[in-house]
C-alpha cells in the first residue's frame, strides 16, 4: 500500500455535473479515522453503534456512537497469520449478525533484490462483530507470472486496492478493483461477482468479468478492464485510475464510485480525486466518464461514509462525510440538478481516462 508524507487541508468547495447527476465538495469541521489508515475503511452498524476497520498491515476494529464521536478500538484477530500484512478493505453484514469481509494481501519475496510485492484479494468470516476472524482463504488473484521490471514503485502486477458491495437485488457482491499485471490491455479497474448464496464458501466462486461475460475465475482469469489505464503500470510515468470506493447513494438511486488516480510522474503521485456513476453495477459499461473533484489532494484512499444511523461507506444520502487517507475536512453533496459549472475544476486532456466502452455488437 502506499502512504504520502500527509493530506493536504485545502477545503476549496468542487462540484461536478455529470449527466443530471452532480457531486461537489464543501469544507467541513475537521475529523480523522480512529486509527492509522492505508487503504479502504469499511463500515457497519451493530447494535446501535457505528463500527469500522482501519488497516495498515494489520486490521483495527473501533465502535462508538457515531463516526464523530470518540470511539474505542482494539486490534482484529485472524485465526492464521498466511496473509499477513493484511489490508481489511470492505465488510457486509448478514442478517444473522455474521461479518463478512474482504482483505487486500501482499506477497512478498517475488521478485529476489527488489522490494516490489504481488497484492491478491481474499475473504474473511467473524461470528463476533469483527473483532476474530476466520480466514477463508484467497478469492481473486493475477493470472499473470510478477513483473521485476515495473517501475511503479510497489507492486510487480496482482490484483488489490478494491471495495465490495452487495447489489440492491441482494443477488451479487461486487468486487471493483487495481489489476496491476498482464499487457496494459488488460490493466486498469476490473469488476468480478460473487453470487450471495456462495458468501460462506468464496473461494473459487468469484467470477471475473472479460468480454463482455463474467465467466472468467476469479483466481488467475483473464478480464476487461471497465477504466482501462492510459499508460501501463510497469511505466514510471503509469496513468491510471485505481484504488475505487463504490457506494450506492440513495438519493441520486445510483451507484457511485470515487477513484485516485496516479499521473505522469516516478513514485505513484496522487494526481486528483476522480467520480462516476452507473445507475446498474450488472453493466460494466454503464460508467461514466470520470471526472475530477479534487485536485493535487496529497494523499489517497478516498471514500464516503453517509451521516445517518445505518449509512454505511457503500450507502449514503445527498450528504455524507468524504475521507481522504483517513481525514476528513469536507462533506460531498450529491444532487440530481446541474452542479454550478463555474466550480468545475477543468483537468488537462490527458488527465481524463474514459471508461471501456462495449464492443461493437
Amino acid at each position: 500500500m502506499r502512504t504520502l508524507g500527509g493530506v493536504g487541508l485545502c477545503l476549496l468547495s468542487f462540484s461536478v455535473a455529470l449527466l443530471g447527476q452532480s457531486a461537489r465538495l464543501r469544507s467541513a469541521p475537521q475529523s480523522w479515522m480512529p486509527a492509522q489508515v492505508d487503504s479502504n475503511s469499511p463500515v457497519f452498524w451493530r447494535d446501535g453503534l457505528y463500527h469500522v476497520f482501519n488497516s495498515a498491515g494489520s486490521p483495527v476494529l473501533s465502535w462508538g456512537n457515531h463516526q464523530l464521536a470518540p470511539l474505542s478500538s482494539v486490534p482484529v484477530l485472524v485465526d492464521r497469520d498466511e496473509h499477513f500484512p493484511m489490508w481489511i478493505e470492505a465488510a457486509w453484514q448478514d442478517d444473522d449478525g455474521t461479518i463478512y469481509a474482504w482483505y487486500h494481501h501482499e506477497q512478498s519475496g517475488v521478485c529476489p533484490g527488489d522490494e516490489l510485492v504481488l497484492p491478491h484479494i481474499g475473504a474473511l468470516i467473524s461470528y463476533d462483530g469483527g473483532r476474530t476472524f476466520q480466514d477463508l482463504g484467497l478469492v481473486l488473484t493475477g493470472g499473470d507470472p510478477p513483473d521485476c521490471s515495473a517501475k511503479n514503485g510497489f507492486f510487480a502486477g496482482g490484483h488489490g486496492d478494491f471495495s465490495v458491495i452487495l447489489d440492491r437485488e441482494r443477488k451479487y457482491f461486487y468486487f471493483l478493483f487495481g489489476n496491476y499485471g498482464g499487457n496494459a490491455a488488460s490493466q486498469g479497474i476490473g469488476i468480478a461477482r460473487m453470487a450471495f448464496e456462495d458468501r460462506r464458501n468464496p473461494v473459487g466462486a468469484v467470477w471475473k468479468f472479460f468480454n463482455g461475460s463474467w465467466d472468467e475465475p476469479g483466481l488467475g482469469g483473464r478480464l476487461t478492464p471497465i477504466f482501462p489505464v492510459a499508460k501501463a503500470w510497469q511505466r514510471a510515468d503509469a496513468n491510471a485510475f485505481w484504488g475505487p470506493s463504490v457506494h450506492w447513494n440513495t438519493h441520486l438511486e445510483t451507484y457511485v464510485v470515487l477513484l485516485n488516480h496516479a499521473c505522469c510522474e516516478p513514485g505513484w503521485p496522487a494526481a486528483g480525486i476522480y467520480v462516476s456513476f452507473n445507475p446498474d453495477i450488472s453493466d460494466p459499461w454503464g460508467w461514466t466518464t470520470p471526472k475530477k473533484i479534487m485536485n493535487d489532494p496529497g494523499g489517497y484512499y478516498p471514500q464516503v461514509v453517509g451521516l445517518l444511523p445505518g449509512e454505511t461507506d457503500t450507502l449514503a444520502g445527498r450528504v455524507a462525510r468524504f475521507y481522504l487517507h483517513g481525514f476528513s475536512g469536507w462533506e460531498i453533496v450529491f444532487d440530481q440538478a446541474e452542479a454550478d459549472q463555474d466550480e468545475q475544476p477543468e483537468p488537462p486532456v490527458d488527465d481524463v481516462i474514459p471508461p471501456a466502452s462495449a464492443p461493437p455488437r
